[in-house]
């Protein structure tokens, strides 16, 4: 109870305390009030004063009419040595707030004091009349740079609690804060709003080709840009006119131009022979072209009436360093230059997946009676009924008995006497097969643009198809002729991309596989597919497929007794097979244009197999002591292993 009552005397004497020092903080401004006169020069002298009674003399002095958030509170320190105008008086009042975190926001006939982190969202547009200390808004047109660029370097000049933001659409700023400092961005943008002096320079060459100065201006563009920051020249290339273009900054485009002047130059010994070194063509297969052309460029000049140079045109290859070795006049010369850049660039190159995928489920099922009658030895009257789906002759029914009897597959039982000498009996057989089929194979294929290419993934066997025996004065000398074919798997394309991501496929599909053998050779399951199709890149397209459905039966009866009621199953063979098929073949062409995607697909396949042979090397077990498989090493490696490495 004491406690309590103490706490209570306690926070009585710090009101009264508290409440003291506003008096006395207040006592000055309470005093200067009864002084003041509207419009007249105020003296303030104040020190921890209350914020809100100094608004109040300012309203007083000045005649404006304040609206006062609830969050405005403080102590504020004003010292002045004359006395002071309204409208000083007001500045400076500002400058108050202001060092406070506070702002004034005018709206109509009244001024909101507010928080400068509410202020920018109530602040006026630039247009309105506000004092250097008034939170306003307003939006600066940048003519020349683009607004994205000044947003780093403006950001820093503005204060946490201001705002600024580009609008790139109509390139301009958006800028929020005090009055006077958005008069200084807008200052500072005007003078960095300037137009450059980027033009563009034609330089025509005289002896060098355009394309092979381009790609060495480019080069030393790209070396200057790791190490200089400054704007870089845009450099095109118009092979029309055997022009350079040139544009951006003027002191780089003098430097360009000083450099295309010096390459720009004839060779001391060029005369009339060129040697032009080609990057990515063959130098045979430019050959025929260029003579053709030089052919037409010599029939238009005729038809046009110009004599023309009478000096004979050359143009040969060298396969050793693939380079053209071309003798013409220099007129021709240049127009044989620009077609040689056109044709020697770099081709795309075209990766192709398949997928072969078969199913098959093959069901039969044989079940019959044959009967026999045999004479001894051969000799005497001797029956037999032979179904032919049983496969099994009198000859071999005979044989049961022996060491070595000849059955076909399956239950094989014979019910009768095979000892005495007169041998009959029933033969009873009875056969059901099953056999399932589950085929994928996943050929894959690079190759250039117009390029046709094959992979062939088989096995060699031999057929025989024919055979001859000759005889005479006892001498035989039979031959066997044998052609010999493959086995598996044959992919054969030539593809060509046409505008944009389009391919032409010419397709040369083949699988094949030896389900069997008889006297005369291998029985083989052989698919083929020959089409032209028309693909986007990256997309998988089914080539053709194949669904069947095959269901057979057969009976055979004795006439008459097999078609007995019971009787009659002793005299029939039954014979039922169920063949189903499901047979697709995919493809997903892959535009090869640059390195990464062919890295990108070498990667996965190598991987792949390293994972597989690293997998083996774990679960198998060398016969050999110290002995183990080779194992593919990490791509990361910037060699592939050598032959007989270790």
């Amino acid at each position: 109870m004491g406690t309590l009552k103490g706490r209570r005397v306690g926070a009585l004497a710090s009101t009264c305390i508290l409440g003291l020092l506003l008096t006395l903080a207040a006592g000055p401004i309470a005093a200067q009030q009864e002084r003041v006169e509207r419009g007249q020069p105020v003296t303030l002298n104040l020190k921890d004063a209350d914020i809100r009674a100094l608004i109040n003399t300012v309203a007083e002095v000045t005649g404006r009419n304040f609206i006062i958030d609830p969050r405005v509170r403080g102590q504020v320190t004003l010292i002045s040595r004359a006395p002071m105008e309204p409208d000083e008086l007001y500045r400076a009042f500002l400058s108050v707030l202001q060092v406070h975190g506070f702002a004034t926001v005018p709206a109509g006939e009244v001024i909101k004091i507010i928080p400068d982190a509410n202020a920018k969202q109530l602040g006026p547009d630039m247009g309105t009349a506000a004092a250097s200390d008034d939170i306003v808004t307003t939006v600066i047109q940048v003519e020349n740079v683009p607004v994205a660029q000044l947003v780093p370097i403006l950001r820093p000049l503005l204060p946490q609690q201001g705002h600024l933001a580009a609008y790139p659409p109509t390139n301009v700023l958006i800028v929020s804060d005090r009055s006077g400092n958005v008069e200084r961005i807008a200052a500072l943008v005007q003078e960095v709003d300037r137009a450059g002096d980027d033009e563009i320079d034609i330089v025509r060459l005289q002896h060098a080709s355009v394309g092979e100065m381009v790609r060495i201006l480019n080069s030393l563009r790209r070396t200057d840009a790791e190490t200089v920051p400054a704007q870089q020249v845009q450099i095109a290339a118009d092979e029309r006119t055997n022009s350079v273009l040139l544009s951006g900054d003027r002191a780089q485009r003098l430097r360009m131009r000083a450099l295309i002047a010096q390459l720009d130059d004839p060779m001391e010994d060029e005369g009339d022979t060129h040697v032009i070194y080609l990057r990515y063509s063959r130098a045979e297969d430019l050959v025929t072209v260029l003579q053709g052309v030089t052919e037409s460029m010599r029939e238009r000049q005729e038809e046009a009436g110009q004599n023309g140079d009478a000096r004979a045109i050359s143009i040969q290859a060298e396969e050793t360093t693939n380079s053209l070795v071309i003798t013409a006049p220099p007129a021709m010369m240049q127009s044989l230059r620009s077609v040689i850049d056109r044709l020697d660039i770099r081709r795309a190159q075209i990766l192709v997946e398949a997928a072969i995928a078969e199913i098959s489920e093959e069901r039969g099922s044989e079940r019959g009676v044959q009967w026999f009658v045999d004479g001894s030895d051969g000799e005497g009257f001797a029956s037999l009924t032979n179904f032919g789906g049983v496969g099994t002759s009198i000859g071999s029914l005979l044989t049961l008995g022996s060491s070595q009897p000849q059955v076909d597959d399956g239950l094989s039982m014979v019910v009768g006497d095979l000892d005495s000498r007169i041998r009959f009996g029933a033969f009873i057989r009875a056969l059901a097969s099953d056999r399932n089929t589950n085929i994928l194979s996943t050929p894959s294929l690079v190759t250039m643009d117009n390029q046709e290419a094959e992979i062939r993934v088989a096995e060699n066997r031999p057929f025989v198809t024919g055979q001859f025996t000759s005889e005479g004065r006892n001498v035989t000398n039979p031959f066997q002729t044998i052609d010999r074919e493959d086995v598996g798997i044959i992919l054969k394309i030539k593809p060509q991309i046409n505008e944009g991501n389009a391919i032409q496929l010419e397709i040369e599909q083949e699988a094949s596989n030896v389900i069997g053998t008889t006297a005369a050779g291998p029985i083989t399951n052989r698919r083929t597919i020959q089409t032209h199709v028309l693909v986007d890149d990256g997309q998988v397209i089914a080539l053709g497929g194949l669904m069947d459905d095959d269901v057979q039966e057969q009976e055979q009866r004795v006439p008459g007794l097999g078609s007995l009621p019971i009787l009659g199953e002793l005299f029939r063979y039954r014979s039922t097979s169920t063949t189903k098929r499901n047979l697709m073949v995919f493809m997903q062409p892959t535009i090869v244009r640059d390195r990464a995607i062919a890295d990108d697909f070498s990667g996965r396949k190598y991987n792949f197999m390293r994972a597989q042979q690293l997998d083996r090397q774990q679960q198998g077990v060398s016969m050999v002591s110290g002995t183990r498989p080779g194992v593919l090493p990490s791509l990361e490696r910037a060699e592939l292993p050598r032959p007989f490495d270790p």
